[in-house]
C-alpha cells in the first residue's frame, strides 16, 4: 500500500471541492451517485473520498498493475463499503473498454494528477469518455 506525501497533503482541499460537486445531501442513500476515478494511483484518495462521501459508489481505476494492487490494499485495509474493487483502465482507449461503464450512467468522473504526466491521447480519451459516460449535469473533475 503506497502513501504518496502529495496525496496525503491535498486530499482535504480536493474533498471540499468534491463535496460541492456531489451536492452533499442532495442524493440520499449509500451509493446513490456513481463515480469513476481514472488514474487512481495508490488508492489513498479513493479510500478517503469514498469514506467521506457515503452517498457515492466509488469505482477506482488505473492502468498500472502496481497501482491496482495498492488500491486493492487500501480497499481491504479501510473496508469502505461504497468503494468498489479497482479495475484496469487505459483512458487512451475508447470508453467501451472502461470496465463496462454504460453511456450517461456516471454522476462524476474524477481524474487527479493524470493529465500533466500522461500522453496527450490520454487527456483526449478522458474528455471523449466524459462526453459519453456522464449523465446530463454530471461533472468531470480534474486536478493537477
Amino acid at each position: 500500500m503506497q502513501a504518496p506525501a502529495a496525496a496525503e497533503r491535498n486530499k482535504g482541499p480536493i474533498l471540499e471541492v468534491l463535496r460541492q460537486c456531489v451536492g452533499a445531501g442532495a442524493h440520499p442513500g449509500p451509493g446513490a451517485l456513481r463515480v469513476l476515478e481514472v488514474g487512481a494511483g495508490a488508492g489513498l484518495h479513493a479510500a478517503h473520498f469514498a469514506r467521506a462521501l457515503p452517498q457515492t459508489l466509488w469505482q477506482p481505476s488505473d492502468i498500472d498493475p502496481r497501482a491496482l494492487r495498492s488500491i486493492a490494499a487500501y480497499a481491504e485495509a479501510t473496508r469502505v463499503p461504497n468503494m468498489l474493487p479497482p479495475i484496469q483502465l487505459d483512458v487512451s482507449q475508447g470508453w467501451e473498454t472502461w470496465g463496462g461503464t454504460q453511456p450517461a450512467t456516471l454522476d462524476l468522473l474524477v481524474s487527479i494528477n493524470m493529465m500533466h504526466i500522461a500522453e496527450l491521447r490520454c487527456t483526449e480519451g478522458l474528455f471523449k469518455g466524459a462526453g459519453v459516460l456522464l449523465k446530463p449535469g454530471g461533472v468531470l473533475f480534474t486536478y493537477g
